[in-house]
């Protein structure tokens, strides 16, 4: 199986993002020149999926500093070019991937910052590159280790979006599933449509269909009878963010689809870049919890479905405790509870065997 679109892909100076919002009905790409463009498109979610942002904010950054380039005032230079990812960084708090991104970029710049400008320049270029290309590896890597946890004929539910539209190519949850569609183990997939941005119904379904795997979309609320009537053997979703003791932010109604794998005695993983782990984070308390715009409640496609007059909670993301998550997928292998421990070995093991391109 090959990959049906470039998420991310950077030619002739520009930074290209198949633009999610318009998904399944058009197929264009948006265009950024400029960091303040790439802060657009990850703020008004062109761009979705916690490693696909990640690997935005190193292009980003990148055109930061090609736009601020000075080589005459090098404080200058700097002092422009950290209040520029700061923005970037401010444009969605949640997705770990997005800052880890930026402070590698940032490491990178800081460590050749004697370098005449046109190669500073050129280090930040690879540096965003090989971001991009390390997480398309990772993916790979990640998604056998999760296939293998997948029975013979097995059926998955997943949540979300979670596939080569969420990352720099390939995907997490979606690649695990695709990985095991591959190697002939997959009966059948049920995606939740994801409310109230639908990207269960705008996005999984339509890699789910460009794959040709078998799948059935369903709303979010039909998924207890599925579960608790035997027709799920594992749920797969991904992860926003990590924390360290194994809480796992993602996608709001993450949750309730733990809860309720507990309770039925299904198991419930979530698979995610090691990156994705912050263990600045001690617990899913400590994660903020991006609030968006009333309107994605209140409307669909600009129609009005609900009272204008009428309040709005709009979390993107929730938490779910470590104790209801059976494993987390990562390019290492699986972790297991003691979640403290296990992660605390895998990051410090990443962080040995990581580092710069540059």
């Amino acid at each position: 199986m090959e990959d049906y679109v470039r998420t991310v892909a950077f030619e002739q100076g520009r930074l290209l993002l198949i633009d999610q919002r318009l998904l399944p009905r058009k197929e264009e790409i948006f265009i950024c020149e400029t960091y303040q463009d790439a802060a657009f498109a990850i703020r008004e979610m062109v761009v979705r999926g916690a490693p696909a942002i990640g690997a935005a904010a190193g292009y980003g950054y990148y055109l930061a500093a090609k736009e601020l380039s000075d080589e005459e005032n090098r404080e200058k230079f700097f002092e422009n070019l950290h209040a520029a990812a700061a923005v970037l960084d401010g444009a969605r708090p949640t997705a770990v991937n997005l800052r880890w991104a930026l402070h590698r970029m940032d490491a990178a710049a800081r460590k050749h910052r004697n370098l005449p400008m046109h190669e500073l320049l050129e280090v930040l270029l690879k540096e965003a590159d090989c971001i991009k290309h390390e997480d398309i590896e990772t993916n790979l890597k990640l998604s056998k280790i999760g296939a293998e946890l997948i029975p013979q004929n097995g059926r998955v539910l997943t949540h979300c979006n979670t596939g080569t539209l969420a990352a720099a190519g390939w995907g997490t949850a979606l690649g695990v599933i695709k990985e095991a569609f591959r190697q002939g183990k997959l009966k059948h997939v049920y995606a939740d449509e994801t409310r109230p941005r639908l990207q269960g119904a705008r996005l999984t379904a339509w890699e789910l269909v460009k794959a040709g795997i078998p799948a059935t979309l369903i709303p979010d609320s039909a998924a207890a009878v599925l579960l608790a009537g035997g027709e799920i053997d594992c749920v797969i979703l991904g992860a926003d963010r990590v924390a360290a003791n194994g809480d796992v932010c993602n996608k709001i109604g993450t949750f309730m689809l733990a809860v309720l794998c507990k309770e039925f005695g299904i198991p419930f993983y979530s698979a995610l870049p090691l990156s994705t782990i912050d263990i600045q984070s001690p617990t899913g308390r400590a994660i903020p919890i991006e609030q968006r715009h009333r309107d994605e409640v209140l409307r669909i496609e600009g129609h009005l479905i609900a009272p204008e007059e009428i309040n709005v909670y709009n979390p993107a993301f929730d938490v779910t405790p470590h104790e209801y998550v059976t494993g987390i997928i990562t390019e290492s292998g699986v972790l297991s509870p003691p979640y403290e421990k296990s992660i605390k070995e895998h990051v410090a093991s990443k962080e040995r065997d990581a580092g710069s391109c540059c």
